[in-house]
């Protein structure tokens, strides 16, 4: 599938520099997109996409108005829209299997445009300057970082670290999440375990569907529970000096409820997943299987 940028074709870049080069009006965006002020977006109407996780749906749904993710450094969080049903897509992309994932997210909004005319656009927010390159290999990969760079302290750093996107105009908007549930630490051990990139709602249904996931009970992790921030930053992150500061006791959180469900099978009875609904309170609430 061609890449146009203004109605034309995006040939072979080989450098960020290159790309702004040819197309200078993205640079010029990127700056004004980076200088917006952060929403905060109601949890009443929020589907959050942690990493390694993509959500898809419609204007129609009366479940969510916006999906959203955040804590990408080099990670980068990719929206899809349809312009002509509105059906769009928010994936939260590290690097660990690009060129399936792409494939995947296309497939996500197109099954639900119908046969409505229009075209696919795309929206990539994410990576800086990072000293191991893996931010622009990732942007290279999704397409075919400068922008959101900036330095503190003679510390290159992310400036945008999370987007929403407002399901029922395709507004994207530079956010942060008080809330990034349903089942947070679940879903972040499922990564944690090496889980795959997954498709986590039902918009025909409005329901978040998690798992069922599957790990090693085996895992020898009980010891970065006692390590010191800078050892934990050092060796579970891809950029440990542009971690957001609720970086460690994230990990921590996550290697403990590892630790307390080390037999997964245990969180999904009869091997069904466990399936979530937006409750009249605003909250998602978990749905028992019949």
């Amino acid at each position: 599938m061609p890449l146009f940028v203004q109605n034309k074709i995006l040939g072979r870049i080989t450098s960020s520099a290159d790309l702004f080069d040819k197309f200078p009006y993205l640079q010029d965006n990127g700056r004004a997109f980076r200088s917006r002020s952060l929403v905060e977006v109601d949890p009443k109407c929020l589907l959050y996409v942690q990493q390694r996780e993509f959500a898809a749906t419609t204007p129609a749904d009366q479940s969510v108005s916006v999906i959203g993710s955040d804590d990408a450094t080099t990670c980068h969080l990719v929206v899809l829209r349809h312009t002509g049903s509105g059906a769009v897509c928010l994936a939260h992309c590290d690097g660990s299997n690009t060129w399936t994932e792409v494939s995947v997210l296309v497939k996500a909004v197109t099954t639900l445009n119908g046969s409505k005319e229009g075209k696919l656009e795309l929206h990539l927010v994410g990576g800086f300057n990072d000293d191991s390159k893996t931010s622009h290999e990732l942007s290279f990969n999704i397409l075919g970082k400068e922008l959101n760079d900036t330095i503190v302290d003679g510390i290159h750093r992310p400036v945008v670290y999370g987007i929403g996107v407002n399901v029922k105009t395709g507004e994207v908007f530079p956010s942060l999440f008080s809330h990034k549930g349903p089942a947070e630490q679940l879903r972040s051990t499922r990564t944690f375990t090496g889980g795959k990139m997954v498709d986590i709602y039902d918009s025909s249904r409005g329901l978040v569907k998690i798992g069922p996931c599957k790990w090693s009970s085996n895992l020898d992790v009980a010891f970065w529970l006692s390590q010191k921030d800078d050892t934990i930053l050092k060796y579970l992150s891809t950029s440990p000096m542009a971690e957001p500061p609720h970086f460690v006791q994230h990990m921590k959180s996550t290697i403990q409820f590892f630790l307390e469900h080390s037999d997964c099978d245990s969180l999904f009875p009869g091997g069904q997943p466990q399936l979530y609904h937006r409750a009249e309170t605003g909250s998602w609430e978990r749905v028992d299987q019949p």
